[in-house]
């Protein structure tokens, strides 16, 4: 009996390290700045905000993806992601292998000073092996801009801004992208705008303001409404003691 519990205790010690296997960290920072962490979380909560109502897409930022099982190294964590066909909920990482083998089909790159050209060709060419159908490319820095898209995973790549890329619908997403020459912006399906945080916490401050002066406004309305109907009953009552001293008077007040 004793070497099964010995057995047993191994296979028990060992299932750690085979949980540990895929890192939930790379131990890289999400940002190197600020502007940088604000085009990121710009472009993630819109793209949460886009999809909030679509169980079957999942977003994140700076999320490590692993494309090929049993290997570790194969790894990569984009700015932001986009898993279309997976659901919503909680993840250490990105195993494809666990998700049906579906690759994030969007990817976007937030340049910083500190990015080398080695390291953005290292990226580019891991997502175009590993299946990303879309990728974007920008640097709020430089104010440059790189886009590409193709139809499937063996397609190769077509460089929209070369194209001359002035607007652009994904067609995955279904969000509009503008590039001028010197601005990024990202608008949603009905063409509104992405929002900062900040923006959309002015936006709520607006509206919440909106509201305090519409329920100012109707409370206006019904005090009006009450010192109208005091008003009409004071004159009722007028009315009635002014009839009632005519018919003591002898004179019908419907005569008059």
């Amino acid at each position: 009996m004793q070497p099964i519990l010995a057995k047993q205790h191994v296979e028990e010690t060992k299932q750690p390290e085979a949980d540990d296997f895929y890192p939930d960290s790379d131990g890289k920072p999400m940002s190197d700045n600020t502007l940088q962490f604000e085009w990121i979380t710009l472009i993630k909560s819109g793209l949460e905000f886009e999809f909030s109502n679509d169980t079957n897409v999942f977003v994140a930022g700076d999320l490590l993806w692993y494309p090929v099982e049993g290997n570790n190294k194969i790894r990569q964590a984009p700015d932001v992601m986009v898993a279309m066909g997976r659901p919503k909920g909680y993840r250490g990482s990105y195993k494809q292998f666990q998700e049906e083998g579906i690759a994030p089909q969007v990817v976007f790159e937030i340049l910083s000073p500190g990015n080398r050209l080695a390291e953005m060709i290292r990226k580019y060419e891991f997502y175009e092996e590993y299946g990303v159908l879309e990728y974007y490319v920008y640097d709020p820095h430089k104010n440059t801009l790189e886009a590409y898209s193709r139809d499937s995973a063996d397609a190769y790549w077509i460089d929209i801004v070369v194209k001359g890329f002035s607007e652009w619908k994904s067609g995955i997403l279904g969000i509009h992208m503008t590039w001028d020459g010197f601005n990024f912006r990202l608008f949603h399906r009905d063409k509104t705008p992405f929002l900062s945080y900040n923006e959309v916490g002015h936006k709520y401050q607006i509206t919440q303001l909106r509201a305090k002066e519409a329920e100012l406004k109707l409370k206006e309305i019904e005090l009006a409404i009450r010192e109208a109907k005091l008003e009409k009953e004071e004159a009722n009552l007028k009315a009635q003691k002014l009839a009632e001293k005519l018919r003591s008077l002898g004179i019908d007040p419907d005569s008059i």
